[in-house]
């Protein structure tokens, strides 16, 4: 009897499990890979710029896809740094974004992808660049990360520019006065008839 019950057992619990909504799993960022770390972890040379923020003070949002399991996440870095999330590691040059008067507007971010993969099934695993080149929002086909399981796009670059002010708060539109043109009655044609 025993031994009845416990294939039952291990059935109901599996049923719970599914019956429930599953729970969220989030990568774990690991530590970048001591051969990589020299290499990986040199800022880029600062460029003076009185168009915005110093390169070194600007911040990129990125967001990572892992197709596989299809887990996304947003990465967050300046200029310089890299951060591993598994076997990827994604390192950010630089980012930039037109300043608010510009149109149309744009943001971009220069992007290197590494992937820990295996070039033959013979070979042990190796960092391989995947990608190394600009990524831009508004116009994510222009550049893509070619590669069968992440992907790699920009959310944003936090940066400012000079003369930019704080936006004001919008605020609420006036109320029209009731002898205002209205699509059906445009400005001009009150009840004038039918035509003669």
């Amino acid at each position: 009897m025993r031994a009845a019950t416990l294939p039952l057992a291990a059935l109901a619990g599996l049923l719970a499990a599914c019956s429930g909504e599953p729970a969220p799993t989030k990568p774990d960022e690991t530590e970048l890979p001591k051969e990589l770390a020299g290499e990986l972890t040199k800022t880029p040379k600062a460029v003076p710029s009185d168009a915005g923020t110093p390169l070194k003070e600007r911040v990129a949002t990125l967001g990572l896809l892992n197709k596989r399991n299809n887990l996304s996440q947003d990465i967050t870095l300046k200029p310089g740094e890299a951060k591993r999330v598994g076997n990827v590691i994604v390192k950010l040059a630089s980012c930039e974004r037109t300043a608010p008067w510009e149109s149309p507007p744009e943001t971009g971010a220069f992007v290197q992808v590494l992937v820990q993969q295996r070039a033959t099934v013979d070979e042990p695993l190796r960092w391989h660049k995947v990608f190394s080149g600009w990524l831009f929002k508004n116009s994510p086909s222009l550049n893509v990360v070619e590669h069968p399981i992440y992907d790699v796009w920009v959310k944003d670059c936090a940066m400012n520019f000079s003369g930019q002010e704080a936006a004001p708060a919008p605020s609420a539109p006036a109320a029209a006065p009731a002898a205002a043109s209205t699509a059906a009655k445009p400005s001009g044609s009150e009840d004038q008839g039918a035509p003669r």
